[in-house]
């Protein structure tokens, strides 16, 4: 089975996230994709209490069949490094292939990670674009040449919509219908979330 995994801090999650998902869910024959809130991310600091995070994917995600979430990352202690994730994930799903979903620019910081390498051979890397796709195959084919392993581009357009700039419309009482689900919209003013932009 080819399993995708959407790992992000999803703060809050947007319908780029969801878009992203299911276009690499069709082109490379994904079964199903787990989106993964992230918990303590390593490279991120003041974000969202994780359960809201959470809340807010499981909401998003709800009348997709192929999608599901896991809570993995938000439960466990200390920082959630991709390469422990996707150990986890190998031993819960032992003998399929695992699909691991980014954006460009988060290939561009890819030396970076902890244990690069092995988060490689762990799994397949596909990469969605930021910017265009000519940039974004030349990006992968450097990554390919310093990294052993296979990265593969995602065949989607370049979608302008950020968690960054939704905080801040928030903040500014502007709206965000349509950039991300009405149910997520909802549980947002609900819990008084992002109020001062942050």
């Amino acid at each position: 089975m080819n399993i995708g995994i959407m790992g992000g801090t999803f703060n809050p999650i947007h319908n780029a996230h969801l878009l992203i998902a299911e276009m690499a869910r069709e082109q490379y024959s994904l079964q199903h994709v787990i989106f993964m809130t992230g918990g303590n991310p390593p490279h991120k600091t003041a974000i969202t209490g994780a359960e809201d995070r959470f809340n807010m994917t499981r909401l998003a995600i709800e009348g997709n069949a192929y999608f599901t979430d896991d809570d993995y990352e938000i439960k466990k202690d200390g920082k959630s490094y991709t390469v422990e994730t996707l150990l986890y994930l190998k031993e819960k799903y032992p003998g399929d292939k695992l699909f691991f979903i980014i954006g460009e620019d988060s290939l561009d910081d890819i030396g970076k990670w902890y244990e690069p390498r092995r988060i490689l051979e762990m799994a397949t890397v596909l990469v969605f674009p930021r910017k265009t796709a000519g940039t974004l195959k030349e990006k992968i084919g450097m990554a390919r040449r310093v990294f052993d392993g296979e990265i593969l581009p995602i065949d989607a357009p370049v979608i302008d919509i950020s968690s960054t700039d939704i905080r801040g419309r928030i903040g500014d009482t502007k709206t965000v219908k349509y950039m991300l689900p009405d149910k997520v919209i909802e549980y947002i003013k609900e819990h008084n979330l992002y109020a001062d932009g942050d």
